[in-house]
């Protein structure tokens, strides 16, 4: 049978590799709701270049008692101001690359506005992060969890902090710290964007 639709996870400010297989792929776009939320991924953790290498930025979510919550349902963790120290470091990373002050206002607001929802958050920037790449896609969402959906070209587990990235042969964009520790493949796509700006479609 025919592909249907393209499916992943709801990731925090997503790596490049799934922008490149959102490009590639040109199916509606489907988000996982309903899958247990899985720990150590990029649900709630981006990777950003820094003066000092990879930093990861991890988003505290409210567990409770429960040992299977659906993503849907998993809570953003205030407790903690870690929205001022994200973007602290995006700013700190990223102020001198060549296009950060001209997608700062875009992303400045999911660093100081409060979602309930992870889920919810995530999906917020995706939407934008797709407006700027200026990739076209329907997106919808799925209705209860298939843990092998038919028709479907599956990304949910393939894009992971501990795996191998699916496009492990990416060509190299220019990096604001190259020169100190070399070409960083597939961190997270604001990494592209504030590099590249507008020609980051084409990168894809």
């Amino acid at each position: 049978m025919p592909t249907s639709s393209v499916l992943f996870s709801a990731n925090y400010l997503p790596a490049v590799s799934c922008f490149h297989a959102i490009h590639k792929e040109e199916y509606p776009l489907r988000l996982e709701k309903y899958e247990h939320y899985p720990k150590q991924t990029y649900r709630n953790r981006a990777k950003i270049a820094t003066a000092n290498g990879v930093l990861d930025l991890i988003l505290p979510v409210e567990h409770g008692r429960k040992e299977h919550v659906a993503m849907k349902d998993i809570r953003i963790n205030y407790d903690h101001d870690w929205q001022r120290l994200h973007w602290l470091s995006i700013q700190t990373a990223y102020r001198s690359s060549a296009y950060f002050e001209y997608y700062e206002d875009d992303f400045f607001p999911f660093f100081h506005k409060k979602y309930e929802f992870l889920f919810d958050y995530n999906v917020a920037q995706l939407e934008l992060i797709l407006k700027i790449l200026k990739i076209d896609r329907i997106l919808t969402f799925t209705d209860g969890y298939e843990k092998e959906p038919v028709d479907t070209i599956d990304y949910r587990t393939a894009i992971h902090p501990k795996k191998e990235s699916i496009y492990p042969h990416a060509k190299p964009y220019y990096q604001l710290f190259e020169d100190r520790h070399g070409f960083i493949p597939d961190l997270s796509i604001i990494d592209l964007i504030f590099n590249q700006g507008p020609g980051s479609k084409a990168y894809l």
